[in-house]
């Protein structure tokens, strides 16, 4: 498996597989990812798969004993090149398919407008073409539970805001260039906000507390006020 490694930081090897957001790649990243913790070794801590990259923590006192020559992060770099050989990216995964309900629009979505009309499009063919989709969990990251998700349509592309809302609502769906994505969490964000979801993405009492984990598939449902109110409800 083709790859190249970088140090991060003094506990850490950046494993990089390509430089573009394809599902070719990503596979390969997850299958490092799954060999490595089949094979873990002394000392290794976790794995956080991202679009084409893997990175890997460790805890450097707890590595086996090596030739005084060696660097803790030569050591690492051996031990994956050695996962490497037997990572399996054709490998076929059991994949989960979650559903995502959205409230579209309204105040659920203030953006909805200025996508529309970025696209030349009006506000139902938006939400038409983005519950249509089929989206991939590329990784999670910016804040706990933060889904970077990928497979979305050009058609409804829109750039980042220009000034970044200081709060965006949990359950907050978003659009940045041909990504989307859900706020977990209340937290300032730049992301084009076209609807929000009554689900918890982010339940720090339970495990794993992040709803979507890395290489899930994602459908976005719409759904009515109503709805939205009636299920935030029974949540609570």
């Amino acid at each position: 498996m083709d790859c190249s490694f970088f140090p991060l930081g003094d506990s850490a090897v950046l494993v990089e597989f390509g430089t573009v957001i394809d599902e070719s790649v990503n596979r390969r990243v997850r299958a490092a990812a799954r060999e490595i913790g089949r094979r873990p070794f002394s000392g290794f801590v976790e794995c956080v798969p991202a679009y084409a990259s893997l990175a890997v923590y460790y805890r450097p006192a707890e590595l086996e004993a090596s030739d005084p020559g060696v660097t803790y992060f030569e050591q690492v770099c051996a031990l994956l090149r050695d996962r490497m050989k037997t990572a399996d990216d054709g490998l076929e995964e059991l994949q989960r398919v979650v559903e995502i309900p959205v409230c579209y629009g309204g105040e659920f979505g203030p953006d909805l407008s200025f996508v529309a009309e970025w696209n030349g499009l009006n506000e139902e063919e938006v939400i038409s073409i983005h519950a249509e989709g089929r989206y991939q969990v590329y990784a999670l990251g910016f804040a706990p539970g933060f889904p970077y998700m990928g497979g979305m349509s050009g058609k409804i592309a829109a750039p980042r805001r220009e000034t970044p809302r200081l709060s965006i609502p949990a359950g907050s769906v978003g659009i940045a260039g041909n990504q989307t994505g859900v706020y977990p969490i209340e937290t300032p964000g730049g992301w084009q906000i076209i609807g929000r979801t009554p689900l918890s993405l982010f339940r720090p009492g339970e495990m794993p507390p992040a709803l979507l984990q890395s290489g899930d598939t994602i459908i976005f449902r719409p759904i009515s006020p109503g709805e939205y109110a009636s299920r935030r409800e029974r949540s609570q």
